[in-house]
């Protein structure tokens, strides 16, 4: 009788066992990948092909196939290679016109370029525009909103409210304040129905209209804590009431810092003159258009 086939030895250094156990015991990777190096790992102990094939619920032909791949090519021969592809119908020159024309320029009687519009420009189909854009980030339908800062002393703002924020001064509470105004007050015209049973949480879909109120709101960025009142205006009165109400609920032994928009209610006269009696507020104003800076917001 003849002999069969002898499997090829597989003979594994310390750093490809350690790469290949981590393969083998990933649950981020492909299963095809981790099932290789299970594979690689019970060669290297001497099982035979068809011992792993039935370990591994796979066929011994699989088995040999990344056997023989490892032994001539290491750990790159677990990967899958490239496989060739119908070439593409469509050439560079092609491409390059495409993107040109959906960075730089508009249709004719439109805001901006749909696929349809742009496939009939250029000659190509719907489809082969949609591929183009996804594999650039091209979304020539939508837009964003955006506001440049033109205060002078950007920079300066900026990094006094960053300082406050990651090194906040000794004996100190830094306070992010802001104004939400014309908060509608709304009520449901029935008591809501408790959930139960077999049916869930139940409320009238139509309400009452109680006019709106304005939140006045001021974040504790050590913690988090968010003091917080409501007043029917939003006016420099207000925003001093708010302010007497902070000062009497933060301890007197610290200092406040205040971090604040731009709002005119928070430069009035009567309330500069008010700070003059409370010099332990200490006020730093955002930049221009960057209420962004403010974490209350």
């Amino acid at each position: 009788m003849g002999s069969g086939r002898v499997a090829q030895e597989v003979k594994l250094s310390e750093e490809q066992r350690g790469q290949l156990e981590s393969f083998a015991s990933s649950r981020s990777l492909p299963h095809a990948q981790v099932q290789r190096a299970k594979i690689i790992l019970m060669a290297a102990q001497g099982v035979q092909n068809i011992h792993i094939a039935a370990q591994l619920r796979t066929t011994r032909e699989t088995v040999g196939k990344w056997r023989q791949r490892f032994v001539e090519q290491g750990l790159e021969g677990l990967y899958d290679e490239l496989r060739p592809g119908r070439p593409r119908s469509v050439e560079d020159e092609r491409v390059a016109e495409l993107i040109r024309k959906t960075l730089e320029t508009r249709p004719v009687g439109s805001t901006h370029w749909s696929c349809r519009t742009m496939a009939k420009e250029i000659g190509v189909s719907k489809s082969m525009v949609q591929r183009v854009w996804n594999a650039f980030g091209l979304q020539p339908h939508r837009s964003r909103h955006f506001k440049l800062s033109t205060d002078p002393f950007f920079v300066e703002k900026v990094r006094d409210i960053v300082g406050l924020y990651l090194n906040p001064p000794e004996n100190a509470m830094v306070l992010c304040v802001d104004e939400k105004s014309q908060c509608q007050a709304l009520e449901r015209t029935q008591p809501m129905l408790p959930m139960g049973l077999g049916y869930v949480e139940g409320v009238t879909h139509d309400y009452v209209r109680h006019g709106t109120t304005t939140l006045f709101a001021a974040l504790d960025i050590a913690n988090g804590t968010v003091l917080t009142q409501s007043k029917p205006r939003h006016r420099h009165q207000e925003f001093l009431t708010f302010l007497r109400h902070v000062d009497k609920n933060v301890p007197e032994d610290l200092e406040l810092h205040i971090v604040l928009d731009n709002y005119a209610s928070h430069k009035h006269p009567k309330f500069k003159a008010w700070l003059l009696n409370h010099l332990r507020f200490h006020l730093h104003f955002t930049p221009t258009y960057s209420s962004w800076l403010n974490h209350v917001e």
